[in-house]
């Protein structure tokens, strides 16, 4: 058995890793080396593809076995169960003041190991670096907007704020 593992300290909520982390059909707009199509939960089969900065990695149809809110966790296999098999682990830990830690891991197992993680290792590493960079950026940018909880969030109005000609600009 090969296990990589990879974590990053993230300056936003696990609340709100978690969301980035399970809003598949948003990954296009922030994640250039994963494609999922699917929902995050228990029993589910995805279909986890390359994106465009990840050619010629294979796709994956994994069973997802977790999705709490804590941890997505899948098993995945090529062609066949035992071949080269694949549980992958995505955990958000809650470190407290709004900060959290992403923890990306796999372990593989299967006749195939010892091949293709000489051919594919590094840049499977090297992926989940990405991913994991890339997630935080998003996350981070998403925290940092004003809400309508947050000090920083002061809509403009315009007119007395009573008449029906008022307007209220929330993007300020």
């Amino acid at each position: 058995m090969k296990e990589l593992v990879t974590s990053v300290d993230i300056d936003a909520p696990a609340e709100t890793v978690w969301d980035v982390l399970v809003d598949f059909e948003s990954y296009p707009e922030w994640n250039p080396r994963t494609r999922i199509t699917g929902t995050a939960a228990e029993g589910e089969r995805l279909v986890v593809a390359p994106g465009p900065a990840a050619e010629g990695m294979p796709t994956f149809r994994p069973t997802v076995l977790r999705a709490d809110g804590t941890e997505l966790r899948w098993l995945g296999h090529l062609y066949v169960r035992g071949l080269f098999d694949g549980e992958h682990v995505f955990s958000v830990e809650d470190l407290g003041d709004g900060r959290s830690r992403f923890t990306q891991s796999e372990s593989f197992r299967g006749l195939l190991v010892r091949p293709l993680v000489r051919l594919y290792g590094e840049d499977t590493e090297s992926g989940f670096h990405a991913v994991n960079a890339a997630l935080k950026a998003r996350s981070e940018s998403i925290a940092a907007r004003p809400t309508s909880e947050s000090p920083a969030y002061r809509p403009s109005v315009e007119g007395d704020g009573h008449s029906a000609e008022a307007s209220v600009d929330t993007a300020a």
